[in-house]
């Protein structure tokens, strides 16, 4: 061992000593975060189904790829980093030898070909996200960026080092080729030798290039270190566990979607009946109250924005965004854990925990931000804004885009729960729908004796569950295709192509009630259940003695599609609910109803986002459509998982949309680009909503919003009445 390699073996050990010092004690700190959530019991549950996604998701990179190239850079840099690891192992023994490698498979042809492949590819990835990077910079001219808000020095940091790290990979192999001491011949690493053949013969140069390696890999782990909340580098080693302890690991798409997860207190859910505001918690109202899945989500940010780019209220002008939002609360909770750690925190009824002997030794700064409301506005230092919290629809799509599998969503309605149970704060607007539904059972407060008036005038008996006992499917109307005049034209038509194709249904009649979805997503979690066991029941009663395959239900509002589906379970409701969409294209399938006349003038689907990205019920409106023109549909830019939202979801249809640009005005635009003469749609909120934007761009002559039912009616009944004049909306 020569002097150059003293100094460099010195220099190596102090700085890695240094660096692993550090990374612990910042490991440690951050599962002393994360522990802080309340318990989360059944994300341990099916761990073989968790690994096997986890897997499938890392490695095949599963949810990334539906980004393109930049998926498939991002893929040839996880592998670099993965595999290229053992490069950086390799040169602790090039600092000590000129001639050092790896132990046994140091030598092996096969580990110099493929590591001189994965650095060839890893170099060009990084270059293609570094330049898309640049190209998308929040300071670019025109348009908002994805990475408006993302902390840009460290997402440039992290770049240049695995850039650095990856050409002095290739630096430390040129220098073995000058000087002879490369082991890989020319076919298997040719790159290498071409860095070789312009290196100097410089004995030291391996040790010297193999110890500049270590310190610009120790530089990243220092530096990560000492930045906790550095989400663009610690995602590559938290996504593992978050993607592992994601709410449904058999999902295809993001596990936050469809049903939310349940309101509970401390890992158990909240029964209304044996609650006690006093003891149990109800919602968030703390950073610490959220479960330590929660607090892994905000650890988890990469900042990439993907789930930015693809939110409705964001892309409109509101204060929104899905990724600002997780930031916060992730700076949040990092700012606030050297109180919570020490002792601190308020009990449910809002006494502090801590002695003051407990909190003398604590930094002014940390108790300052223990003192912030987590919901309030900047005045009055809240975390996050009031108008952030009630701008999101629910409509997932930041869910769907998360490659790191955040459940935002549900984040937001946990921190609605309490904003709305316990401090009876939200938009005024929405009062009143809260109220219809507890002294009416509907939105919009129209009398429960008109629930069946949809259904004078048709040419054939609609049945009543209780009149007869054989039939196959239970129709649910819902609210809005009882009452919402627009809607109650497509419950008709269903009714009406049902009829005909000689499906056995019946209906609920008066005994049907809100499904309680707009209740459960502003974050009136007791009104949902107030409504969802009354429905509970009422099913239970109906499908007596049937096991689940033959409890049929069929929807025609995706909202309760949802609901009755996916969140019933949770209070002992099992069916098997299909969205009407689905049942009308197996009817067509079977040749139970056929089209006979293509209906022309060209359209264009807008995607729900509740049976859509909620449900995956892509194709069977499509479809049915097809079907129905005899041809293309003609596609909007942003359909199936990357639909835009009407803006309704979330209960915003009943809550005024005040700041920027209307949602449902700007997806209106978006479908009028097509051409299309026809917006068909599957969900009577977003006919609605896109019927308002139609009449609002004063196009209500050229553009026709109606529902894929009813285009499937012309096909099939070309001399139906199509249901007379339409009137205003009950409730507006």
């Amino acid at each position: 061992m020569g002097s150059v390699q003293i100094v460099t073996t010195i220099l190596a050990a102090a700085i890695t000593a240094v660096a692993v010092w550090l990374a612990v004690r910042a490991v440690l700190k951050m599962v002393a975060v994360i522990r802080l959530g309340q318990p989360a019991p059944e994300r341990f549950s099916d761990k073989v189904a968790r690994a096997r996604t986890m897997l499938v998701e890392t490695a095949g990179h599963t949810r990334m790829l539906k980004w393109g190239v930049v998926g498939a850079a991002h893929w040839f840099v996880m592998v670099g980093f993965v595999v290229l690891s053992l490069l950086v192992l390799e040169a602790y023994f090039e600092v000590v030898t000129t001639d050092g490698g790896l132990p046994i498979i140091g030598h092996w042809t096969i580990f110099g070909l493929v590591t001189e492949i994965i650095g060839v590819l890893g170099l060009v990835g990084i270059l293609v996200l570094m330049a898309i990077r640049l190209r998308n910079r929040p300071t670019r001219p025109g348009g908002r960026s994805r990475f408006t808000g993302s902390t840009m020095w460290q997402g440039y940091f992290v770049e240049w080092i695995v850039l650095l790290v990856l050409i002095f990979g290739f630096v430390i192999r040129g220098f073995k080729v000058a000087t002879d001491h490369f082991e890989f011949p020319f076919w298997a690493t040719p790159v290498s030798h071409a860095v070789g053949a312009v290196l100097p013969d410089w004995a030291d140069g391996v040790s010297v290039a193999a110890v500049i390696k270590i310190i610009i890999s120790m530089t990243w782990l220092i530096v990560i270190s000492l930045n906790v909340t550095m989400g663009v580098a610690w995602h590559r080693f938290l996504a593992f566990p978050n993607i592992f302890f994601k709410r449904e690991p058999a999902k295809p798409a993001g596990s936050g979607l469809g049903a939310l997860r349940p309101m509970t207190s401390q890992g158990k859910p909240l029964d209304f009946e044996e609650a006690d505001p006093e003891k149990d918690q109800f919602g968030v109202a703390h950073v610490e109250q959220f479960s330590w899945k929660g607090l892994l989500d905000f650890s988890t940010c990469t900042e990439c924005g993907r789930c930015q780019s693809q939110c409705p209220a964001w892309n409109t002008g509101k204060p929104l965004s899905p990724k600002l939002l997780i930031l916060s609360l992730r700076d949040h909770a990092y700012a606030k854990a050297p109180y919570l750690l020490a002792g601190g925190g308020k009990d449910l009824t809002g006494e502090e925990k801590a002695t003051q002997a407990q909190l003398a030794h604590l930094d002014v700064l940390a108790l300052a931000e223990a003192d912030k409301p987590l919901i309030g506005t900047a005045e009055e230092g809240g975390v996050i804004d009031p108008d952030v919290l009630w701008s999101c629809t629910t409509c997932g799509a930041c869910v769907e885009q998360c490659p790191v599998d955040i459940e935002h969503v549900d984040h937001i309605v946990d921190m609605r729960r309490y904003q709305v149970l316990i401090e009876s704060s939200f938009p005024s607007e929405a009062g009143v729908m809260l109220r219809n539904l507890e002294n009416k059972g509907n939105p919009w407060g129209a009398p429960q004796n008109t629930r069946e008036d949809w259904t004078k005038g048709l040419d054939f008996e609609v049945p009543r569950v209780g009149e007869v006992d054989d039939f196959e499917y239970l129709f649910w109307v819902g609210c809005a295709g009882a009452f919402e005049d627009r809607a109650k034209k497509t419950t008709r038509a269903v009714a009406t192509l049902l009829n005909e194709a000689g499906v056995k249904f019946a209906i609920l009649g008066e005994g049907e009630t809100c499904s309680g979805d707009p209740a459960r997503r502003i974050g009136n979690e007791f009104v949902f259940q107030m409504l969802a066991q009354q429905n509970v029941e009422t099913l239970n009663e109906a499908f007596d003695g049937r096991e689940k395959a033959k409890r049929k239900i069929v929807a025609t509002c995706p909202h309760c599609f949802n609901t009755l589906g996916n969140e019933y379970g949770q209070l002992g409701g099992e069916f098997e609910v299909v969205h009407h969409t689905q049942l009308l294209a197996h009817l067509v399938a079977t040749g139970k109803l056929t089209p006979v006349q293509p209906v022309d003038g060209g359209v264009t689907y807008h995607d729900p986002c509740y049976l859509g990205r909620h449900n995956r019920v892509f194709a069977a409106p499509r479809e049915v459509l097809g079907d129905a023109i005899a041809g293309d549909l003609t596609e909007m830019p942003r359909n199936s998982e990357r639909s835009f939202c009407c803006g309704a979801g979330g209960a915003r249809m009943w809550m005024e949309e005040k700041i920027g640009k209307r949602i449902n005005v700007d997806r209106v635009e978006e479908a009028m680009a097509t051409g299309a003469k026809t917006v068909a749609v599957g969900c009577p909120f977003c006919s609605t909503m896109l019927n308002d934007g139609v009449n609002g761009k004063g196009a209500g002559e050229q553009v026709e919003v109606i529902d894929v039912a009813s285009v499937l009616l012309r096909s099939v009944k070309p001399e139906q009445p199509q249901g007379g004049k339409e009137t205003a909306p009950i409730g507006g």
